[in-house]
């Protein structure tokens, strides 16, 4: 009986281009499942194929025991099995299989087509041989999608629930702009530039930090591009959103003003042991400081790892007497 089984793993391995040690599995988890219905039994059961016949253990907390089981009962349960829920058993090893070739991928983009629309709006991608969720969370809020949609997405997750995988896509996270970059700035993938630091309020803006390792080049205008023919296509990507590129420098009052852009900064105190600096801007500019619903000082906040008191020249200086 065991021989059989034996050749029957090694051509289904064949067939199905998968690893022996899989199908064994599937196999052995099949037989399982057939003898805990026979025998309406709970616990978990660890199968063995040996060359002298198939072993089958209850497993507990205080360890592994025998299941009292005839051989014939075992013949004929496991051919049950091989017949019955082999191919279960199958498919769900196909599908992990599938899964987690994804692993590698966690933080990649990967590219999809939209199966289905839940009613709390999360989506269900295609991504060929599985499938991932794209959560209303992780969408553009201006976007919208509808069945047969094409999509591209970072993987954000790949998680285990209840013992099946589920991945889990976003188009909102910073690393998917990270990702859109390197994809249009081959010098970002390289090195030759790097970014420091990218925010996002996703589909309105974003500031993405950066530098270059050769003082000589300038890393705004690389990844910019010549009339913005490099970051145009990132931000059609994400729905129109606006993208922002600062140069990074060590001079952190120099690197507030630029965060602030395009408001003009004219005075910056700093103080470090609150990581906090309290800056000044002209009256009529504060409120391009500030942004809509306060999107550019938080967004700037984010980048620069401060947090910014943005305030009109005239506040500035009455605060400053006040100390004086």
């Amino acid at each position: 009986m065991v021989k059989n089984l034996r050749k029957l793993i090694e051509q289904v391995a064949k067939e199905k281009n998968l690893p022996v040690w899989t199908v064994e599995r599937a196999l052995k988890d099949a037989i399982a499942v057939a003898i805990k219905k026979d025998r309406k039994i709970r616990d978990y059961l660890d199968v063995e194929l040996e060359d002298e016949g198939i072993k089958v253990f209850l497993v507990r907390k205080e360890g592994k025991e025998p299941l009292d089981i005839s051989p014939e009962d075992l013949n004929r349960l496991a051919a049950y099995a091989a017949k019955e829920e082999f191919l279960k058993e199958l498919e769900k090893a196909e599908e992990e299989r599938g899964y987690l070739e994804f692993v590698e991928l966690e933080g990649q983009i990967v590219f999809g087509v939209v199966r289905k629309i839940f009613e709390n709006s999360d989506i269900l991608v295609d991504l060929g041989k599985v499938t991932a969720i794209l959560p209303k969370r992780e969408q553009i809020p201006k976007e919208s999608y509808k069945v047969g949609d094409r999509i591209k997405a970072l993987l954000l997750e790949v998680r285990k629930q209840k013992g099946r995988y589920q991945l889990i896509l976003s188009r909102t996270h910073p690393k998917f702009l990270l990702r859109l970059l390197e994809l249009e700035v081959p010098e970002i993938k390289t090195g030759e530039i790097e970014v420091k630091a990218i925010a996002r309020e996703p589909g309105e803006r974003a500031k993405v930090l950066v530098s270059s390792k050769d003082t000589k080049i300038d890393p705004v205008g690389v990844v910019v591009g010549l009339r913005g023919s490099r970051i145009a296509p990132v931000s059609k990507e994400l729905a129109g959103e606006k993208i922002e590129v600062i140069r990074w420098t060590e001079d952190i009052e120099e690197l507030i003003k630029r965060s602030l852009s395009p408001a003009p900064v004219t005075k910056v105190r700093l103080i470090p042991e609150e990581k906090r600096a309290e800056v000044a801007v002209p009256k009529e500019k504060l409120s391009v400081a500030i942004g809509k619903h306060g999107s550019n000082v938080k967004l700037a906040n984010k980048i620069t790892g401060w947090y910014l008191d943005v305030m009109s020249e005239e506040d500035f200086e009455k605060l400053q007497s006040l100390r004086r």
